[in-house]
């Protein structure tokens, strides 16, 4: 049961906590003027009342509306939110992780040019790294927390719920990652409810339907061989090879798409590592990198700059470097150049169906020769974000198809 926010709750946690509220401390931690003035602009989307909401861990959650102010634990949550309240995207985040700038530099560039209010943004850290301060959280008083499925072990051990339920503070859990096919529609259901933008939310969700089936009802119709594909997830964000994908997430899109996932005849779960060996005796036909700019965390890593206006002769020269690695040694996708580079944080967003449909193309391009994916993004951006649509979130080497968007 969640509790009103009273002078009684605020006294215990502040005490037991150490916090100097009283003093000042807390005001000083606040959202800025800025922010919290755009908060105020969005404050009648909602009605008063309550809602029940169920997360995507089956809890049912109690909302007080309006909702003025959240908190995104992970930033890239903004994804969602951006996409569902495209006039004002940033005025109701009060709070949020710094994975954005730090794992999407070029998106957050994108919307700090549009909307500059966004620097001002308290950063909080993460629960996955353990470096999100549930003290500076609560001051920001919250009305819902957004968390990520899998940070659900680490906030029970730590007792933040408890700690959040005591101060009426909701807490949401939301997966774009570990299970999309199962918990995309949801999770935007979950943001849309609670932020008040349920027609656009099914708006979307029915276009994200149709841009799938374009992919999925053709493949239903044809007669085609399924490519073998390796993926080579986060793409030199790390020494060590060789991460990738099961039965999950980009794995499961690249089955839609109409290939064969080869790691998932060995990974069980979402994500996992295969070593060099292994995958040298998959023999793939087809090598499809996750990647982006991480110059934040490895400034001299192996990565390809796929990305929003990412510069297309940079990231193609990237990719060749991978023709060269060892795990992919007289391998048919090194011998017939077939080798791609996608977008990371298509993995971890609602756009999942433009990399369906990128893939499609990759994999059956004879089969695919009118689908035009780039007009695809740029529709997506035209009706429901706030930022003009920049291509550079694909590379490819293959022969004719040699390019880079």
């Amino acid at each position: 049961m969640m509790h009103e926010w009273t002078g009684s709750n605020w006294g215990r946690l502040l005490a037991g906590m150490g916090l100097l509220w009283a003093i000042g401390w807390g005001a000083a931690q606040a959202a800025p003027a800025s922010v919290a003035q755009a908060s105020a602009v969005e404050a009648g989307t909602g009605h008063e009342g309550r809602i029940v909401v169920t997360d995507v861990l089956g809890r049912q959650v109690e909302i007080k509306l309006p909702v003025r102010r959240i908190i995104l634990e992970e930033a890239r949550q903004a994804y969602a939110v951006a996409m569902l309240e495209d006039a004002h995207p940033f005025g109701r985040i009060v709070g949020w992780g710094g994975d954005l700038e730090q794992a999407d530099p070029a998106t957050y560039a994108q919307y700090l040019k549009v909307f500059p209010e966004i620097r001002e943004i308290p950063v909080l850290g993460r629960l996955a790294d353990a470096s999100f301060n549930l003290e500076r959280a609560v001051a920001l008083r919250p009305d819902v927390l957004f968390l990520n499925m899998e940070t659900a072990r680490i906030a029970d051990d730590a007792r933040y719920l408890e700690t959040l339920d005591s101060l009426g503070i909701p807490v949401v859990y939301v997966d774009f990652r570990h299970h999309p096919e199962r918990n995309t529609e949801p999770s935007l259901r979950l943001f849309g409810d609670i932020l008040g933008q349920r027609a656009r939310t099914e708006d979307f969700i029915a276009f994200r339907a149709r841009e799938r089936a374009r992919v999925t009802e053709r493949l239903a119709q044809a007669d085609v061989p399924q490519p073998r594909v390796f993926i080579e997830r986060m793409g030199g964000f790390a020494e060590e090879c060789c991460y990738s994908f099961g039965d999950e997430n980009m794995g499961h899109y690249v089955e839609m798409a109409g290939g064969h996932n080869l790691a998932a005849e060995v990974l069980p779960g979402t994500f996992g590592q295969l070593s060099p060996e292994q995958v040298l005796a998959m023999s793939p036909d087809v090598v499809l990198v996750t990647s982006a700019d991480w110059s934040a965390f490895r400034p001299d890593g192996d990565w390809i700059p796929v990305g929003p206006g990412a510069d297309a002769v940079r990231a193609r020269q990237a990719l060749a470097r991978y023709l060269d690695k060892s795990a992919y040694s007289g391998s048919p996708a090194v011998a017939q150049r077939r080798f791609y580079a996608i977008w990371h944080q298509f993995y971890n967003s609602p756009y999942d169906f433009v990399a369906v449909q990128q893939l499609a193309k990759w994999l059956h391009p004879a089969l695919f020769e009118d689908l035009d994916v780039d007009e695809t993004f740029r529709t997506l951006h035209a009706r429901f974000l706030p930022v003009p649509y920049a291509p550079g979130y694909f590379a490819a080497l293959e022969g004719e198809h040699d390019h880079a968007r």
